[in-house]
């Protein structure tokens, strides 16, 4: 039995929705058919959606297959760009990478899964290709641990038993006892590692990132290649640039969510040109 609908629900929209999120990194192409499967719509709906899609340029169609645009991507960027965090986080990840000569980057939590909302990334063979949108697992990810060590087990619990829409298979599957006792560390000690626990030689560390009312609001991590980098030099070398970017990170992101709508300029550089202060009759 389906959930009852609030009057104001429009199925239209809903159903688009399932139509755009019916494609993934599995399967970036996909006929009439498997989109109507997929979705569980009737083929005149999904073929007049699709069509409607491809008029609007998110979804491009060849050779009887049906695909996404780069388009879409704007849809995710407009949510990170509402919060502002992609613009102030961008030029410490920057600088951080410089220093690090490690690739850098932001996710936050959809679900049981994270997704990257910012990278900066250094050319190593890494076996994960990860892109702005990537989605994994939280459990197996430095990131996702530090996440979900910030919010109340019932929570946890809930959205860990909803199925990740990942398509990689993690080395380590947590229990449910083992997995919690972790995130209890990780909220103790201020940050979380990942040892080769998504994929084989993947390691990576992680902090959190708060916004101005001092919530978790996503995780900032630096990734190595485990055959080059030791857990030891992990927590002792690499993590204290990563807290040192984050914490710069939180200041810049306070400030920007402290200013009237008007004054939240695009270009992070001009952080420090606004006043904190503004004549009220300028």
């Amino acid at each position: 039995m389906s959930p009852e609908r609030s009057p104001e629900f429009i199925e239209a929209i809903s159903r688009g929705l399932s139509v755009i999120t019916a494609f993934s990194a599995e399967y970036p192409s996909l006929t009439l058919s498997q989109v109507a499967k997929a979705t569980g719509l009737a083929r005149p709906t999904a073929r007049r959606i699709l069509m409607t899609l491809q008029e609007l340029e998110y979804v491009r169609a060849e050779n009887g297959l049906f695909g996404l645009t780069p388009r879409v991507m704007e849809l995710g960027m407009a949510y990170v760009s509402s919060l502002g965090l992609w613009d102030v986080a961008r030029p410490h990840l920057q600088a951080l990478v410089s220093r690090t000569h490690e690739s850098a980057s932001m996710t936050q939590l959809d679900g049981p899964d994270v997704v990257y909302v910012a990278r900066v990334a250094v050319p190593k063979l890494i076996g994960l290709r990860v892109d702005i949108g990537t989605r994994f697992p939280a459990p197996p990810t430095s990131q996702g641990k530090v996440l979900l060590a910030d919010m109340k087990r019932r929570e946890i619990l809930q959205r860990l038993s909803v199925p990740s829409r990942s398509s990689v298979i993690p080395v380590v599957q947590w229990t449910q006892k083992v997995f919690l006792e972790e995130l209890d560390r990780v909220r103790q000690q201020g940050y979380a590692v990942a040892d080769e626990e998504l994929a084989r030689g993947i390691r990576s560390i992680a902090v959190p990132v708060h916004d101005a009312e001092g919530r978790v609001r996503a995780a900032m991590n630096t990734t190595v290649h485990a055959a080059e980098t030791s857990l030891e030099a992990l927590v002792t070398t690499l993590l204290p640039p990563l807290r040192e970017a984050a914490a710069a990170v939180e200041q810049d992101w306070r400030r920007w969510q402290s200013l009237p709508t008007h004054m939240r300029e695009r270009d992070p550089a001009a952080l420090g040109r606004i006043p904190l202060l503004v004549d009220p009759e300028e």
